[in-house]
């Protein structure tokens, strides 16, 4: 049930990012709120405590909305979410946004994982060949995994592109257990 209404917000959110033009900004305030969520968890777990009385759960939210930098349309949005006792979807709400917004923005996003750092030059290569692939910007999220012993895999969507040592050593080794 969550998603379909984390869905419902975020789709709401970025109809009114689109009408004013601002839904990147706007995305880009739901994300910090997120990250500000989840690097001050007391703040967070007291604002979705339903234990607590909702005045007192608004005032603690208040005070800190209230100095924040956000948009008043996201600041609007927040004080609805945690109203309607939905606060605690909000980093499924800023997940789903985000994929709308890249959707609008022909942006798609990639998880790299590489076993070693790759050089800017690489990265910049790897990113036009995956732009030529997709026919969109893309994304990358490059993390390391000295597992794969050499080489990179791709991940986009369902798509996997796997041109790891590791993925071709277990190619090997089946190829060799049929007798090929």
């Amino acid at each position: 049930m969550g998603s379909k209404v984390s869905r419902r917000y975020a789709k709401a959110l970025l109809s009114l990012g689109e009408e004013d033009g601002k839904y990147e900004d706007y995305g880009k305030d739901l994300q910090d709120f997120t990250r500000f969520c989840t690097d001050q968890q007391d703040f967070f777990r007291a604002v979705t405590n339903q234990i607590f009385p909702v005045e007192d759960r608004k005032k603690l939210f208040e005070a800190v909305v209230a100095k924040s930098p956000y948009s008043d349309v996201i600041k609007n949005f927040l004080r609805l979410l945690l109203e309607k006792n939905r606060l605690d979807l909000v980093e499924e709400i800023t997940e789903y946004h985000t994929r709308l917004t890249d959707e609008l923005s022909s942006i798609t996003r990639a998880e790299v994982i590489t076993a070693r750092p790759l050089k800017d030059e690489a990265l910049g290569d790897l990113g036009k060949a995956l732009k030529g692939l997709t026919s969109k910007e893309v994304k990358m999220d490059v993390q390391e995994d000295e597992s794969l012993i050499g080489g990179l895999v791709v991940r986009i969507g369902d798509l996997v592109l796997d041109g790891s040592v590791k993925a071709q050593l277990v190619g090997l080794k089946e190829s060799l257990k049929r007798g090929e």
